[in-house]
């Protein structure tokens, strides 16, 4: 499994809590190779938060000079290319019925997550349980209103537009900066990445990811760093031949 051959740059798309943060030195040093060697590799965040939490984060953890391609935010209904908005990709979701389907899920007695875990394209709610995920997504189904359901940790549930997720902004990112999809590169460390080493060509599981990730990832494709954080991504990037050792 090996990112040697000729073909362009690839495309880093990492998630970042959990995989990027909490090891500020690794995050730095991670950083540093990729902003050295911007001809082998792009790099963007896919993060289930909103943007205005996202940047919150970037503007405290992240290195000073840190300036990635892109940010896709709120579980990929949210994307930003050099800073800006894709109206492209926020048109998809007009008219999505989010204001029925929160109102169906919190009448059912489910938490909604904070505020500012919310936005226009993207609900989400603590739900624990399988029995109680599956009770959810069959009372919309009963209400015809159409959503994708992503569920991670013990009870964490991202409802959003059937055409959203972290795969299909993956996927659009990519078309977008002209990278085919065999020079894709996804690191991740909760179950709600696991449908961007799906779409990828590579993944790269930090050495801290959860067994919901681990168990289920694409064995084929996917590597298992001993690193944790963004030690790992690092470690992953250099197993693959994508960054120098």
């Amino acid at each position: 499994m090996t990112g040697r051959a000729n073909g362009g740059p690839w495309l880093l798309v990492s998630d970042i809590d959990g995989t990027l943060t909490g090891d500020a030195e690794g995050l730095a040093r991670l950083w540093a190779a990729a902003a050295a060697h911007r001809d082998r590799l792009r790099v963007a965040l896919n993060s289930s938060r909103p943007a205005a939490s996202v940047d919150a984060t970037l503007a405290t953890t992240f290195p000073r000079d840190f300036a990635p391609d892109a940010v896709i935010t709120a579980m990929g209904t949210e994307i930003r290319i050099a800073g800006v908005p894709d109206a492209d990709w926020a048109a998809r979701f007009d008219g999505w019925p989010r204001d029925d389907i929160f109102a169906l899920v919190q009448g059912m007695g489910f938490t909604p997550h904070a505020a500012e875990f919310q936005t226009r394209a993207k609900a989400s709610f603590a739900v624990p349980g399988a029995a109680n995920r599956d009770r959810v997504l069959a009372a919309l189904a009963a209400a015809g209103l159409p959503v994708r359901a992503v569920h991670s940790g013990e009870s964490d549930l991202d409802l959003i537009s059937p055409g959203a997720g972290k795969d299909a902004a993956t996927r659009f990112l990519a078309e977008r900066l002209c990278i085919p999809a065999d020079r894709v590169v996804a690191a991740g460390d909760s179950g709600n990445d696991l449908t961007m080493f799906e779409v990828a060509a590579r993944a790269i599981a930090v050495g801290n990811a959860r067994p919901e990730l681990t168990l289920a990832m694409p064995p084929a494709k996917s590597y298992r760093a001993r690193a944790p954080y963004a030690a790992g991504v690092h470690e992953g990037l250099i197993a693959l031949g994508i960054l120098p050792g």
